[in-house]
């Protein structure tokens, strides 16, 4: 499969309408999700989260992801949200500004997507529908829960000309319901359905065959087992419409198929004689330990048998040698002791042996006990709410056999430090009257009025940054001291470097917010980096280019850091990428242009040619480069410094040229003509994705 895999998880838990009723698990289970899909060790999606969206929001995401698909490419859809019927019988959607009467104008429409479904040049659309479900009707009229939402007759088979696509429906139920015009509170639950999704692709539990892919089929079927082992009253169901099979991820869990043992060593196995059964014991044992595992489980299926049905003095040797390989763990107990309420302990156990011992896989006992599969063994954390002693189990099963680990400790409440006994201030002989005219203070705040606690800026983010606007600062610096007067500002070039100030400044700026750190920052340094390595212009800016070329580099290390964002490559695609790349190519070969009349002029003016080809050299590989890069939102970006920092190196290079020897200029024109283009079209088109 040659074509990109992208994925949009679509997760409402707030709503605006009182009728609709929070739901918890939303937001918590499309951060999980996003982090699984974006591994890449396991599925590698390019991840979008819309969060909390309103309506026009969330069709325009889905819109865009289905009308820009390749037939290559995989496409999966999340949503995560209450699921309503109208009194037709037609099935939307909530959004955060859903009207339970008024659905048609503030819901997303069933009907919509699957138009998007149809319209879509993919072949592999997988839609995947986590939602409580739930009947609008009149005042005072109640659905029982009883009731059949039929999720699935919103998304008929048939009529896709050959594409194939699915839908996996967390319930076909309607589970809960409007009473009046709210829906009933008893909802507000974790989601089991994308929980058990995220845990069968982290753990490759899902992966049902053990070939080491997990394919749809076998996600469905381990969705099915484990949301009904959790929640008997609930049934997943799925509506499948694909030739071949469609590999959504990796998984570590791979069976391992014995190598028969040589015919000589099998044959001294069977040996009449005792002592040579011995020394074929031996030479097992030996295999045992090799690093290729189809060799270690031959010979140890063959040490088994003769375990079982040798005589005791051989089964005992064997048996022996069958204990070295026996799954074992590092540590066989994990106590945790004293665990404070609301924290994440994380513990780490690792099988021993030789590597036939330590290919083993992890399964926890309980929900709360979550396991990781890392390199070396598995990571053990907790999520524990509840006052008192815990004791799970981790089963790691390997070809040899299983051990059972126990995990144990107690949870406890963070003590409160008793509050120190504040002396009493001395009387005031006349006291103030302005310290009981405002009673307001004795009237407490509802706890629910608490802002949340922002989350800490990245350190490198803060880093880039700060370069950035050293850079820039240095630059106002130089480029008016420089200057005795406006008239000599203009003479002496000052005005050049205004462009380089005004990026510097949008880019370090961009570094700082949560919503653009993650994007628009680290794409506009990289992009003006690119062009600061031009080896040209005064000497006194080389501090401000080093200044950027180090902010982009913490930036790219921020990004490094980020567990959710991954940088890749893909396909160029849509108006704006022919538009993007025109312009680089024109703005190129203006330079070009311009460095060929140079070369004709005069062959004293040959190292001003060559300067205009680097930079046309740099502006052309930024410029494909950032049609290449994905996320799209980042690659917008890195045009952006492209472009600002082009236009910056063609005003530098016209004002170096003496206007005695000045020719045409033809060239110079296209060049900053193009990079203004490309800075105008990279800017319509991140306004159109932020919209």
């Amino acid at each position: 499969m040659t074509g990109e895999r992208r994925a949009l998880i679509i997760a409402n838990g707030e709503y605006d309408n009182p009728g609709l009723s929070a739901l918890r698990s939303p937001a918590a289970d499309a951060e999980a999700l996003a982090e699984v899909l974006a591994d890449r060790n396991i599925s590698e999606f390019d991840v979008q989260v819309v969060r909390d969206e309103t309506a026009h929001v969330i069709a325009s995401r889905v819109e865009d992801l289905f009308a820009d698909s390749a037939p290559d490419d995989v496409l999966l859809v999340h949503f995560s949200c209450h699921g309503l019927k109208s009194e037709s019988g037609e099935l939307f959607f909530a959004a955060r500004n859903t009207r339970p009467e008024r659905l048609a104008s503030s819901a997303v429409p069933a009907d919509f997507v699957q138009r998007c479904l149809r319209m879509s040049r993919s072949r592999s659309i997988v839609l995947l529908l986590d939602c409580c479900y739930g009947g609008a009707f009149g005042q005072g009229v109640a659905v029982r829960a009883t009731g059949e939402a039929n999720v699935l007759d919103a998304f008929p088979s048939g009529g896709f000309g050959g594409r194939g696509r699915a839908v996996i429906t967390a319930s076909n139920s309607i589970e809960y319901a409007f009473e009046g015009d709210h829906l009933a509170d008893d909802h507000a639950r974790p989601s089991v359905f994308t929980s058990a999704l995220v845990e069968g692709l982290r753990t490759g539990d899902a992966d049902r065959d053990e070939d080491g892919w997990i394919a749809l089929g076998e996600l469905y079927d381990y969705l099915f087992d484990s949301v009904r082992e959790r929640n008997p009253n609930q049934t997943p169901s799925r509506d499948i419409e694909m030739q071949g099979e469609l590999y959504l991820a990796r998984s570590r869990r791979r069976r391992i198929k014995p190598s028969p043992v040589p015919a000589d060593l099998l044959a001294a196995s069977e040996d009449p004689n005792m002592f040579t059964r011995l020394g074929a014991v031996t030479e097992l044992q030996r295999r045992l330990t090799s690093e290729n595992l189809s060799v270690a489980i031959g010979a140890h299926e063959v040490l088994t048998t003769m375990a079982q049905t040798d005589i005791q003095h051989i089964a005992e040797a064997a048996g022996v040698a069958r204990r070295e390989a026996r799954v074992r763990t590092e540590p066989g107990v994990v106590r945790f002791g004293e665990v404070v309420r609301g924290t994440r302990p994380v513990a780490r156990i690792r099988p021993a042996g030789p590597p036939i011992a330590r290919a083993c896989r992890f399964a926890s006992s309980d929900s709360w006990l979550k396991v990781t599969e890392v390199d070396g063994g598995a990571e053990i954390a907790l999520d524990l709410a509840e006052i008192g002693p815990f004791d799970g189990r981790i089963t790691v099963t390997g070809p040899t056999g299983e051990v059972v680990v126990r995990v144990e400790g107690q949870v406890v409440e963070e003590p409160v430090p008793e509050p120190r006994p504040t002396p009493s201030p001395p009387p005031e002989p006349e006291p103030e009257p302005e310290l009981v005219r405002d009673p307001a203070p004795e009237t407490p705040e509802p706890p629910a009025e608490v802002p949340a606690p922002r989350p800490k800026p990245d350190p490198f983010a803060v880093a880039a940054g700060l370069f950035a606007f050293a850079a820039a600062v240095y630059l106002v610096v130089i480029a008016f001291q420089l200057s005795s007067s406006a008239e000599d500002f203009f003479e002496d070039g000052g005005w050049t470097v205004l462009p380089l100030i005004a990026f510097a400044i949008g880019a370090g700026s961009a570094m700082f917010p949560p919503k653009t750190r993650r994007m628009a920052g680290p794409g506009l340094l990289c992009g003006l980096a690119l062009l600061s390595v031009a080896p040209y212009g005064p000497v006194v800016l080389v501090l401000a280019r080093g200044c950027l070329i180090v902010a982009a580099a913490w930036a790219m290390v921020s990004l490094r850091r980020d567990r959710i964002f991954r940088l890749g490559l893909g396909k160029p695609r849509g108006a704006y990428a022919v538009a993007a790349l025109v312009a680089g190519i024109g703005g190129a070969a203006g330079l070009v242009i311009e460095a060929g009349e140079l070369f004709a002029y005069s062959s004293s003016r040959a190292d001003e040619g060559a300067i205009y080809l680097v930079v046309a050299v740099l502006v052309l590989t930024g410029t494909v480069l950032g049609a290449f890069l994905r996320p799209v939102a980042f690659g917008l970006a890195f045009h952006g410094g492209v472009a600002g920092g082009g236009i910056v190196m063609v005003c530098m290079l016209f004002y170096a040229m003496p206007s005695s020897s000045r020719v045409t200029g033809a060239g110079w024109g296209i060049a900053l003509a193009m990079m203004i283009c490309l800075a105008v079209v990279t800017g319509f088109a991140a306004r159109k994705a932020k919209g």
